[in-house]
């Protein structure tokens, strides 16, 4: 089996040496690129299987990078940052991000997280491969969802809880559940993240009736009937 290939894009090469020694003593394999333009590249020209994305970069910062590669990719992103305000954390993941680890961290948190996110997104992966409720097609192979035929572009992190949504189908899912699933257990932000993530699918779905709000618990995905 092919190691996990890693793409590392950070200004400091200080740091993106460390992260690379990090990730190479456990088995993985990495690619370097010292700013958002060059990862940009790099992202076109191979296959990755996550990229691990500084924010205090010169030209355009982590945040802006994030939502370029999310125009073209659904590669996992985990983000990292000396900023540990709540609100920087969740402005990364509403943009696409998959995981926020704030420096200094320790090397046994960082390979944590990477598995983590990874198991996450093999989970979704080995489903059926196509699936249709209703008005939507979830094709999880390609990571394409469609709404009466019409492609509807969503973020991994959205299209996670639609896929955790649909595997439950029916079920009240509180949202400590979603987070879970969706974030992972070590993801420490508010559960607003999880009600902005369902409002923000209802809106790109516009099958807001799909998704409804079980008052004091959460939520449950429902076909309405006819």
């Amino acid at each position: 089996m092919n190691p996990v290939k890693v793409l590392i894009i950070d200004d400091e090469e200080d740091m993106r040496n460390l992260v690379q020694m990090y990730l190479e003593n456990s088995g993985f394999s990495c690619v370097h690129a010292r700013d958002g333009a060059e990862g940009l590249r790099k992202l076109q020209e191979q296959k990755f299987d996550l990229v691990i994305l500084d924010i205090m970069m010169p030209f355009e910062d982590g945040f802006a990078i994030c939502g370029r590669i999310r125009a073209f990719s659904q590669v996992p992103i985990i983000f990292l940052s000396a900023k540990g305000e709540e609100w920087d954390k969740v402005k990364g993941l509403q943009l696409g991000g998959d995981d926020y680890i704030v420096k200094p961290f320790s090397p046994g948190e960082l390979v944590a997280r990477i598995n983590a996110l990874l198991r996450r997104t093999s989970l979704v992966k080995n489903d059926e491969d196509t699936v249709t409720l209703g008005k939507i097609n979830i094709d999880k192979k390609a990571r394409k969802v469609s709404v009466e035929g019409a492609i509807v572009p969503l973020t991994l992190k959205e299209f996670e809880l639609l896929v955790f949504l649909v595997k439950h189908q029916g079920q009240a899912l509180s949202r400590e559940q979603l987070l879970e699933y969706v974030w992972g257990m070590d993801y420490h932000g508010s559960l607003r993240t999880v009600d902005t993530h369902i409002k923000t699918l209802r809106m790109k779905l516009g099958t807001g009736d799909y998704i409804q709000t079980i008052w004091g618990v959460g939520y449950k995905l429902e076909v309405p009937a006819g």
